[in-house]
């Protein structure tokens, strides 16, 4: 799928909010998630001491939705990466959504868009194809 002028702005806003919150080994990813009712959340990932504490920007972002719309639905969603100090490349980049954020992202919408690298640039795709054969409960005959 092609990028949209909404992807371009998602894209923009994760990379705003990691710029300005970014903390070496602390904050260095951001995301951003439009609804499917039109709205925009950004957040930054929160990190721990322990890192099994940490919670991704995904994670927050959808958080968000949920307290104050409920079950909106995901229409895009985007993480980015603040390179490190002692990193050459100093460029903000659109990175996938590691795989517990993929699991959440499709327990709350199975529809979801969601904009990765590609070989080329970035790129959309569904969240069903970067989760194939998910776990499900639902017993299936």
């Amino acid at each position: 799928m092609s990028l949209t002028d909404a992807d371009r702005v998602l894209i923009d806003e994760a990379s705003a909010a990691i710029a300005r919150r970014y903390r070496n080994d602390w904050q260095e990813v951001g995301a951003a998630l439009l609804t499917r009712t039109g709205r925009r959340y950004v957040a930054v990932n929160l990190d721990a001491y322990l890192g099994r504490m940490a919670v991704c920007a995904e994670a927050v972002a959808l958080g968000q939705v949920i307290t104050e719309l409920g079950d909106a639905g995901i229409d895009t969603i985007v993480a980015v990466r603040h390179p490190k100090p002692h990193e050459a490349d100093r460029e903000i980049r659109v990175v996938s959504p590691c795989g517990a954020c993929r699991e959440l992202i499709w327990d709350y919408d199975r529809q979801a868009r969601v904009l990765v690298p590609g070989p080329e640039g970035v790129v959309a795709v569904t969240i069903s194809e970067l989760l194939p054969n998910k776990y499900s409960r639902e017993r299936v005959l």
